[in-house]
């Protein structure tokens, strides 16, 4: 039988919700567990708690055939005996050591040989050589992330623990150490938990995903699995959907529910029965446009016509609002806003296929 991380635990606070955790995630191959979710969510507390850093007041944290913490027992093992890697934000490089010094601080009781062998290695892997003798202040933030993680690794753990590591970089070294990180940790085989709030980075590293929200799991799974089929409206919005709206199926022909939202109809694959209540979830990368108002003559199953109500440049993209009987929201990149040239009060047609359309029944 495969060992496993199984943790089940709740840590309180004086003020604010109680975080609550459940996690089983296997350890005899690598395996990258995302806990996703907004900002005050309880990410970084389940983390601390993993590692050692904070005590919950009940449940149990099982490493394999380890117990590392059990509240009914009184067992608390503490972080440097669990044999962890902690990357923290703020990577907490020491300004007075070197490149080496500060990945060697990671471990003390192995011979000089030993040491230099392993700062070698991960020098080599994460892009470090000829950097040993430079202080902190005279690196890039790109290059402080891969000693603090270097110095994370070179203690070989069992258990890598990351807390939002990208999150101080800038765009471009972001996606670059991106993709590196995850073609590092699968190298090494090292299981790891990481936080983020980054779709992108969820989508991008992990292998399992963890929603949580206001201190509680909402769902979990494979990402693409999360991030398309979201089981709630909470977990809609926690994972980007940009349109929910509520509607009720008024027709149902081969597997095709008709949707009424406001003034609109829209198609939709569903089990639901005629008369449901239900939640439409839309992304907005999922709505095409075209000027004017199109007669149906694509694959799309849904064409809204409706009016330009908002215009808001984001980076390479443009997120366009349409009033059409509900309000819209679609992503196009810049090239399609000035080829268009799309502007406030336009006439425009939105384009949604059916099989982008998620529907959550409501209570």
């Amino acid at each position: 039988m495969e060992p496993e991380l199984v943790a089940e635990f709740e840590k309180k606070f004086p003020d604010g919700p109680p975080i609550k955790v459940r996690l089983h995630r296997p350890l005899g191959h690598f395996s990258l567990t995302v806990l996703f979710g907004p900002s005050g969510s309880g990410k970084t507390t389940a983390l601390r708690c993993l590692a050692g850093l904070d005590r919950p007041q009940h449940g149990y944290i099982r490493f394999g055939d380890e117990i590392w913490f059990d509240a009914s027992r009184g067992i608390l093992v503490q972080p440097q005996r669990r044999q962890i890697g902690y990357l923290s934000q703020e990577y907490a490089l020491f300004p007075h050591l070197t490149v080496a010094r500060n990945i060697a601080y990671g471990i003390r009781r192995i011979g000089d040989a030993e040491r230099r062998k392993r700062i070698a290695e991960l020098s080599d892997l994460l892009g470090l050589a000829g950097l040993e003798g430079r202080y902190p202040d005279q690196l890039s933030g790109g290059q402080q992330q891969r000693v603090a993680l270097a110095r994370a690794l070179v203690c070989r753990p069992r258990l890598l623990l990351l807390d939002e590591p990208l999150c101080a970089l800038d765009q471009p070294t972001r996606e670059q150490l991106r993709r590196d990180l995850r073609r590092w940790l699968t190298k090494l085989a090292v299981p790891a938990v990481m936080v983020t709030h980054d779709r992108v980075e969820a989508l991008g590293l992990g292998d399992h995903v963890i929603v949580m929200d206001h201190g509680c799991v909402r769902q979990c799974g494979p990402p693409q699995d999360v991030f398309s089929a979201p089981i709630d409206p909470a977990v809609a919005r926690i994972v980007g959907v940009d349109n929910i709206e509520g509607g009720k199926v008024i027709r149902k022909v081969n597997g095709l529910a008709t949707i009424q939202i406001g003034s609109s109809e829209l198609l939709a694959l569903s089990a639901a029965c005629v008369g449901s209540q239900v939640c439409v979830c839309i992304r907005a990368e999922d709505v095409m446009l075209e000027r004017g108002a199109v007669a149906p003559q694509s694959s799309a199953r849904n064409h809204l016509v409706g009016r330009i109500r908002s215009l808001d440049r984001e980076g390479p993209m443009v997120r366009v609002g349409i009033e059409c009987g509900f309000l819209l929201k679609a992503l196009v990149t810049h090239q399609a806003y000035e080829d268009m040239g799309l502007c406030d009060g336009m006439e425009v047609t939105a384009l949604v296929k059916a099989p982008a359309i998620r529907l959550i029944a409501r209570d």
